[in-house]
């Protein structure tokens, strides 16, 4: 599904937003820059891939966050991790690169992927994520992701993602 899908279920639902547009941002590094300040936590959504390629995932992490995929795979129960391709992106969440959400999972009716949140992400009041398009932000409440998620029926695991935290850049 597209945007206009994704915007129209978050209105009929009353899923609350606030909605930035910016220049297109493929980085954290390219967002503290382009995107305008906003309230909420900055996050890093990493899509990846068991070895065999039969196990998908959606991790959420603070922005700043530097994940080990090492210790990773120990935390949730897999082999060896690795990035997912952009054509097994775009064939299990409909994104492109850079794009990459927690609101991909609305995109993944089946819930092959599964999805996981940082502890430390997840203790925050509002988070900031892409709307499906890396051309724009959302800052969503915890509860609105809450409810975004029971109503496509997509469950979350909030883990411990191991991995060390760096100062975000000047300016941001």
């Amino acid at each position: 599904m597209g945007v206009t899908e994704f915007f129209e279920f978050l209105d009929r639902h009353g899923i609350a937003s606030q909605r930035c547009d910016h220049p297109a941002v493929y980085t954290v590094e390219e967002a503290a820059r382009l995107v305008p300040p906003s309230p909420g936590a900055k996050t890093k959504n990493l899509f990846l891939r068991d070895k065999p390629g039969r196990r998908h995932f959606l991790v959420c992490v603070p922005a700043a966050k530097q994940v080990d995929l090492r210790t990773l795979s120990d935390a949730i129960g897999c082999g060896r991790l690795s990035f997912g391709s952009a054509d097994r992106l775009m064939a299990r969440l409909g994104v492109e690169p850079g794009a990459v959400t927690l609101f991909a999972v609305f995109n993944d009716p089946g819930r092959a992927v599964e999805l996981f949140v940082d502890a430390d992400l997840w203790a925050c009041e509002a988070f900031q994520f892409h709307p499906l398009v890396n051309t724009g932000t959302l800052v969503v409440s915890r509860a609105a992701v809450t409810r975004f998620l029971e109503l496509i029926g997509c469950p979350l695991q909030v883990i411990h993602v191991p991995g060390q935290t760096h100062r975000e850049s000047p300016g941001r």
